[in-house]
Order: C-alpha cells, then structure tokens, then sequence
C-alpha cells in the first residue's frame, strides 16, 4: 500500500516541482530542463529527481549544480505546496534521455529517407 501513495505522491512531486524550477532565476539552470523521472523512497524521506535538458548532459550537469544549491528553497516550497508531515530530501541527478532519444529519431528519419530514395528510383 505505501509503493501506491509514494507513487502518487511522486507524479505530484513532479508536477509541482516543474512549476518551481520556472520560478528559479539561478544562472546554470536550463532553460529548457525537463524532469525525466521521480523516484520517491517508500518511507518517503528521500527524493531522486532525473533531470534532462535539451542542450545536451553537460548542461544538465550544469543544472543540477543550481538546483543542489537551490535545494532549500525547493524544499520549502514543495512542503508548503504539497501539505505534507515531512518534505523529502531532494537528489538531482542529470539525465540525457532527451538528447538520447533526440539521436535515436534522427537515426529513424535518415532511415525513413534513405527508403524514399530507393522506392523514388
């Protein structure tokens, strides 16, 4: 039953913390940063956040440096959105599913182009 709410909760985490990072003035942090995943412990005390960015991993290194550094003040704001007994503590740790996934659909256009040239002869 606790994998159910920290589930829950997580997609909730997730959503908000997308609102507060649009917030943040911090510098280092991408502009264009998506969060991947939100892996949220049973216990609920401990939060990984998977962060990606569209400009490649080491941007997203760059950003997880100004979210750790922004941390408490995320913290904070998500206990106050959220209502709960006790605010997990927040990991960043950066992602390049984007730009991976990015190479992976150039790889099937070129493919899908390399098809029309040989049914076009």
């Amino acid at each position: 039953m606790a994998s159910f709410k920290a589930g829950r909760l997580g997609e909730d985490i997730k959503r908000e913390l997308t609102a507060i990072m649009r917030e943040l003035k911090d510098p280092r942090i991408a502009e264009f940063l998506t969060i991947v995943r939100v892996d949220l412990s049973n216990d609920l005390s401990h939060c990984k956040v998977y962060v990606s960015s569209f400009e490649g991993i080491e941007k997203a290194k760059e950003s997880v440096k100004g979210l750790t550094s922004a941390s408490g003040y995320i913290k904070r704001e998500l206990f106050a959105r959220l209502k709960m007994r006790k605010s997990p503590e927040l990991k960043f740790i950066a992602d390049n599913s984007i730009e991976r996934s990015s190479e992976i659909n150039k790889i099937i256009e070129n493919f899908g182009h390399s098809d029309d040239t040989k049914e076009a002869e």
